[in-house]
């Protein structure tokens, strides 16, 4: 049974080949592409509104150096909310619930803005690791735990929407499987766990969108201490 549970996040595999790169390219295909004309249909319309509402609110606090990322930040926070949507599908496969890729989307986002802030201002990059009127005693005990915090940032950007979504597939596969087994045996209480499984679908939905939103965010926070 254990097994049964976490093998809706195994890689699928279809005649020997995995189909893990087709889920991270299907999302691209779905969105509709803009067209030369002067006015669009409500489906761009609604798309472009969100983009721009998105990443007006993402960037107010970054200077205007920062918003060279914003086409990076709205295309990845696109991306992410459509992988996790897709996920909750039946019969789909998502892909944001493997910790090797998103410590591969964290990992190189978060060493590009270390790397930009080393190089553009490395005294106020560096100013981070040490808090200003700390005791002389306290400095190198303080220089370590803000290093190894540093160096945590990416753990807990990939591990964050690694669990996130992880726990959520298995309570909803876990409330299923109980629903089908009490039907036969207890109608009513069938009833009231479908209801709440329903819920917990809904919670699911805003959780997948919440998820992209926050990782986004983080980057763009880590950012703005380095530009």
């Amino acid at each position: 049974m254990a097994l049964n549970l976490f093998d809706q996040f195994a890689s699928p595999v279809l005649l020997g080949i995995p189909l893990f790169a087709l889920a991270l390219t299907l999302p691209w295909v779905l969105f509709p592409a803009p067209t030369p004309r002067w006015l669009n249909n409500r489906l761009l319309s609604l798309q472009g509104w969100f983009m721009g509402r998105f990443t007006n609110q993402l960037l107010l606090p970054l200077n205007v150096s920062g918003h060279k990322w914003a086409l990076l930040f709205t295309s990845l926070m696109v991306y992410l909310i459509t992988l996790n949507m897709l996920g909750l599908l039946p019969y789909t496969f998502t892909p944001t619930t493997q910790l090797s890729l998103n410590m591969g989307l964290a990992v190189p986002l978060w060493l590009a803005t270390v790397i930009i802030g080393m190089r553009n201002q490395p005294t106020h990059t560096l100013a981070h690791m040490l808090p200003e009127g700390t005791p002389t005693l306290l400095i190198p005990v303080l220089i370590i735990i803000e290093t190894i915090s540093h160096f945590m940032r990416p753990l807990a950007l990939g591990v964050r929407l690694t669990a996130n979504l992880t726990a959520g597939h298995l309570l909803i596969q876990l409330i299923t499987t109980a629903v089908f087994v009490l039907i036969p045996l207890m109608p009513t209480v069938a009833v009231l766990t479908a209801t709440l499984l329903f819920l917990l679908t809904l919670l699911e939905v805003a959780v997948a969108m919440i998820q992209a939103y926050v990782f986004v965010l983080l980057l763009s926070l880590y950012l703005q201490e380095n530009v």
